[in-house]
């Protein structure tokens, strides 16, 4: 069943805005469900990795097996220190955050995955006003899906939907170390 709002406006084909954050490991791989689903509905589904580079994350080389979906990463394979962040990560975000907004502008997708760019406002890569300013901006259609620890305020607020994943349990607490397939 379609449904309209008061405007008349397709409902089913408004872009919503959705964050999954928290502690908790699985954030990026929820969004790499949608953007499955998504794809398999003949969405052309688009992921920019902030804060990952050069490591053979799984999800590269499954994409690549599933026709309408991409991922660019911008970032480097080493961790960023919060702290004092190196000039050649705030580039790198910077690159990112344009990336996205160039896909936002061209229409050339239907959903766009941000991931870790919570983290990247965190860590102060990039500003949260310039991020709440493209989500605001982006096409009616663009569903937006926002991953990474320490979703601010504002992008809370901002979203529809937001998913909070904490940590219970995890392997790593017993020494079970990161498992090709499952944790990259």
């Amino acid at each position: 069943m379609i449904t309209a709002d008061e405007t008349g406006e397709n409902l089913e084909r408004r872009g919503l805005v959705q964050v999954y954050t928290g502690t908790g490991k699985g954030k990026t791989t929820a969004a790499l469900g949608l953007g499955l689903r998504a794809a398999g509905h003949g969405w052309k589904v688009c992921m920019i990795q902030f804060m990952k580079g050069k490591i053979n994350y799984g999800e590269l080389e499954g994409v690549e097996r599933v026709e309408g979906m991409t991922i660019e990463q911008f970032g480097r394979p080493d961790f960023v220190d919060k702290e004092n962040p190196a000039q050649v990560d705030i580039d790198w975000a910077r690159k990112g955050f344009e990336r996205a907004r160039e896909i936002m502008a061209s229409g050339e997708c239907d959903m766009i995955i941000l991931d870790e760019i919570n983290v990247a406002v965190d860590f102060n890569l990039l500003k949260e006003e310039e991020v709440l300013e493209m989500i605001r901006n982006r096409p009616a259609h663009l569903e937006a899906i926002l991953t990474g620890r320490y979703a601010s305020p504002g992008i809370i607020n901002i979203a529809d939907l937001v998913s909070v994943v904490s940590e219970v349990k995890h392997p790593y607490m017993e020494n079970i170390p990161a498992r090709e397939g499952i944790d990259f």
